[in-house]
């Protein structure tokens, strides 16, 4: 499989980033064990195993909210990491991730896509007919950006970067599969109003 130079960029910059977060992890069993242990009184390890196999009321719900820390720090953790770690999968080459279709006004959606190098890039959808809406990058860093009025809804959408299918927008609202390429959802509007 040949690596080019955009892809590349992209391994290093997520390294990068992953890196110079990195820090934020070392340690995080200590800092939680203790701060957690500052709220709990000290017991020995003989009351600990009483009140762990005990069936009581008490010990049940002693365990259950050990359960539900230990998710509630899984669960945060996942969604840090999860921001700063792009989906790894099949479907059309990748030379750049797409970044966001977020609302930029009361009816325009502001597509957004990074793609330092390319040529062209244009967003499709079943707002436009899946003809391509052309983005521009008017200063020539690599961010491609276009507005495009849309009503409440429900809309699917690609990028196509170089002739290249872009479909898995990691920002999107949600992903379906047709004709073996994915596509974007994205839903325009409050919840009831239509979208």
């Amino acid at each position: 499989m040949r690596e080019d130079s955009l892809d590349q960029l992209l391994r290093d910059t997520l390294k990068q980033e992953v890196s110079q977060e990195a820090f934020r992890l070392e340690g995080l069993e200590d800092r939680v064990v203790t701060e957690l242990a500052g709220r709990v009184p000290r017991s020995g390890l003989g009351d600990l195993l009483k009140r762990l196999l005990a069936p009581t009321r008490g010990a049940r719900i002693a365990q259950l909210a050990v359960v539900g820390a230990t998710a509630a720090i899984f669960l945060v953790l996942g969604a840090f990491l999860g921001e700063r770690i792009a989906p790894v999968g099949g479907g059309a080459p990748r030379h750049s991730t797409p970044v966001a279709a977020a609302p930029a006004g009361e009816d325009e959606v502001l597509f957004i896509m990074p793609a330092p190098g390319a040529k062209s890039v244009a967003v499709v959808g079943n707002f436009n007919g899946w003809s391509p809406t052309p983005l521009s990058d008017p200063d020539g860093d690599g961010i491609w950006t276009a507005r495009i009025p849309l009503s409440p809804g429900r809309y699917e959408y690609a990028f196509v970067v170089d002739g290249h299918w872009w479909g898995q927008d990691p920002l999107a609202d949600d992903y379906v599969r047709s004709f073996g390429q994915y596509n974007s959802v994205r839903y325009v509007g409050r919840v009831g109003e239509g979208a």
